[in-house]
């Protein structure tokens, strides 16, 4: 009996949060995806006071997470089992002809398309530098391709994405995964990222501002973390790769895809490269040191160009 009546209190505590109007309609919205203050108050047509008051109240229930980036504040629904059934409860129930939810979802809507024109002015410029180095190496679909048939036939709890860019593995690992995280340096990355998971319809999935050498996560808690054309950039490898180890879960999956050694040299200059590609003997030598076990180092050969880039796709476990 002892052992139901925090569960009881919980509930309760969330039930008061949600008896509410305003703080009803914020949770619908949080439904379908994280959103920062600012989005919420244009949904709303509130003061920022207002909904801030809602969301910590919400907060304190438990009902929701905050989680700051730069000088954004972003809110999402938060993971309890307790939360997770009042929301699905919420979906059920959610009335399609109430006209007021209908006005939520249609400004909702529009704050994403805005969100999904930043992104994508964004990307347009990164995209000409991105086409370039392609140009020279295996297309992304034979990588991507090559680091699913990696993964085997697993199923992962949580899938870890480092340097995430526009959120593609959360994306092509999402039937693989439970739960999916994407972390970026690059707030303008992270919102190219929301506005491809929102298209996605993977409103489960998130995405962080952090350093790939400073996860914000516990150690062992993520059992497959993909690091896709990221290692080259990092100046310390050994140390990503030790943190990386670090999060990696007994038994879990480490892919990581990069270039093998190279003399572009131009890419340190025009693409802030740190490294250019990685020797195999090394890469096996810094995975062994965090304490991982080499699974595979695998080539793959440019067929577009003779003397192109070689992509190496590593995988490692952690016993």
């Amino acid at each position: 009996m002892t052992d139901r009546v925090p569960m009881h209190a919980e509930l309760l505590t969330k039930l008061k949060a949600l008896g509410e109007p305003t703080r009803l309609r914020i949770v619908t919205l949080l439904l379908r995806g994280e959103l920062t203050v600012s989005e919420i108050m244009q949904v709303l047509g509130q003061s920022q006071p207002r909904v801030s008051r809602h969301l910590k109240l919400l907060a304190d229930a438990g009902l929701c997470e905050r989680y700051p980036e730069g000088g954004w504040v972003f809110y999402r629904l938060a993971r309890s089992r307790v939360g997770e059934r009042l929301a699905a409860l919420l979906e059920e129930m959610e009335r399609s002809d109430d006209t007021e939810v209908a006005r939520d979802l249609a400004r909702l809507s529009e704050v994403r398309r805005l969100r999904a024109e930043t992104a994508q002015k964004y990307f347009e410029v990164a995209a000409e530098q991105w086409a370039r180095i392609r140009g020279l190496h295996f297309s992304e679909e034979a990588v991507e391709a090559a680091m699913l048939k990696a993964a085997g036939e697993r199923q992962f709890r949580l899938h870890l994405d480092v340097g995430t860019g526009t959120g593609r593995m959360l994306e092509i690992f999402a039937d693989r995964a439970e739960d999916g995280m994407g972390v970026d340096l690059s707030r303008e990355m992270l919102t190219v990222a929301r506005s491809k998971m929102s298209e996605a319809g993977l409103a489960n999935r998130l995405v962080r501002q952090a350093d790939a050498t400073a996860l914000p996560l516990e150690t062992g808690s993520a059992d497959l973390i993909t690091v896709h054309q990221v290692l080259h950039y990092i100046a310390q490898p050994q140390r990503a790769l030790t943190e990386w180890a670090r999060v990696l879960a007994p038994g879990g999956l480490l892919l990581l895809a990069d270039f093998e050694a190279h003399d572009f040299e131009g890419f340190r200059a025009e693409y802030h490269h740190a490294h250019l590609g990685f020797e195999r003997g090394q890469l096996r030598a810094w995975l062994e040191a965090a304490g991982l076990k080499p699974l595979g180092i695998d080539p793959l050969q440019s067929e577009k160009a003779e003397g192109g880039l070689t992509v190496l796709i590593c995988s490692a476990t952690k016993e």
